[in-house]
């Protein structure tokens, strides 16, 4: 994995070759239109983070602010982590239903969403998702699997 050290998101957009710039621009866009109250934008793990500030939700397994949504430039793609849709069978059953609405075959890991271009990922899916969880819905969630 490819990280980073720019320490601001202005930073990290300006080291990007222009063919990556703008889609990482466009995706950032939509994240900052859905995202709901609450979440912050950072520079974390080397690249552009969304998450819940320590000073909202101090008690993570590793002293970290909760990661929510993350965009990155990788050396063979670039990638949008979607932490939300890899806890939610629902969520990731409509990106699945996305992706085959386009007629794409998504390429996904745990949670994240690689591709080469933007025609290939289902932003307006994407910026739904974003869109669906709640700080504190996602803090809930987050303490019901951290008791297992």
């Amino acid at each position: 994995m490819v990280q980073s050290k720019a320490k601001t998101v202005h930073d990290y957009l300006d080291e990007l070759p222009e063919n990556r710039r703008s889609p990482i621009s466009t995706i950032r866009k939509l994240v900052l239109n859905k995202l709901p109250s609450g979440y912050v934008e950072t520079m974390n793990w080397g690249m552009i983070s969304y998450e819940i500030p320590l000073e909202t939700y101090p008690d993570t397994y590793n002293g970290k602010p909760l990661s929510y949504v993350a965009i990155a430039s990788q050396k063979n793609h670039m990638a949008i982590y979607m932490h939300s849709v890899y806890a939610s069978e629902k969520q990731k059953n409509l990106l699945l239903k996305a992706f085959k609405k386009i007629n794409v075959k998504p390429n996904m890991g745990k949670s994240c969403i690689r591709f080469t271009k933007l025609e290939k990922i289902p932003l307006e899916t994407i910026g739904n998702l974003v869109a669906m969880t709640s700080v504190d819905d996602y803090i809930k969630h987050y303490e019901k699997v951290k008791k297992k």
